[in-house]
């Protein structure tokens, strides 16, 4: 696990739902599967972050990170919650808990959900498919034949090009994919939290960074894995919490601060 994550606390003043961010809570909780989560007796309330599951790309377009959230939830001893899985060349699961959501990463050429970065389009050509709306409202970002994926809460996916090298994912909270282009792929979009993955075609671009680090490197024939919240992935899958894969995403997760 990232040291980062361990020592985290946020700044703000100290207190409830509705306030701002809670000072000097630690990371107690860290939960990557499982459909409940106990809790100690006397914690009321928890401060929570949300990744959904990366996208899996397909056909040469890289998968988008998954989406984050952030927010209080009111804690049961036995709390029922769903870890989004990573897409298998396609989109990833969406997170819940608390009444919370974080979605997942596009890929395939279906889009994200819920703050999910946006996935890269093949050398058809086709376009990346744009970010998905954050839970509270913030935009994606666009993305069409011809450009980049541009920058939003989650970035849009970079479009394929079937004459010359393809078009990066977008920047955002979680990045988006790169695509697929006959003489060079595009690299996956950086993520202040998840990173996209990057394109393929013959050699593979590099992944985006994301919180854990910096992205993956691509390989024969497959784009470099984005960067997830908890870990930096491997060859064809994206990083363990939410990072966008070549082909599988990484899980989503849940880090639970009290």
């Amino acid at each position: 696990m990232s040291p980062l994550l361990t020592t985290f606390a946020f700044g703000g003043a100290a207190g409830g739902p509705g306030g701002d961010a809670p000072y000097g809570l630690l990371l107690k909780q860290t939960i990557t599967s499982g459909t409940t989560v106990t809790f100690p007796a006397g914690v009321s309330w928890a401060y929570a972050i949300l990744v959904g599951g990366g996208g899996g790309g397909n056909s040469g377009g890289g998968g988008g990170g998954g989406g984050v959230t952030l927010g209080w939830i009111k804690c049961l001893t036995s709390t029922p919650c769903v870890i989004g899985a990573g897409g298998s060349n396609t989109v990833g699961g969406t997170t819940y808990i608390g009444g919370l959501a974080a979605g997942g990463g596009g890929g395939g050429g279906v889009s994200p959900r819920i703050g999910g970065g946006g996935g890269g389009g093949n050398s058809t050509p086709s376009a990346g498919t744009t970010g998905a709306t954050a839970y509270y409202g913030g935009p994606g970002g666009g993305a069409a034949l011809g450009i980049a994926g541009l920058v939003g809460v989650s970035g849009g996916g970079g479009a394929g090009n079937n004459s010359g090298v393809a078009y990066a994912g977008g920047a955002g909270v979680s990045g988006g994919g790169g695509g697929q282009g006959s003489s060079g792929p595009g690299v996956g979009g950086n993520g202040g939290m998840t990173g996209g993955a990057g394109g393929s075609y013959i050699t593979g671009a590099t992944g985006g960074s994301g919180f854990f680090g910096a992205g993956g490197a691509g390989g024969a024939s497959y784009g470099g894995p984005g960067t997830g919240v908890l870990g930096t992935g491997t060859t064809t899958t994206g990083g363990l919490g939410g990072g966008g894969g070549s082909t599988t995403g990484g899980g989503g997760c849940i880090l639970l601060f009290y």
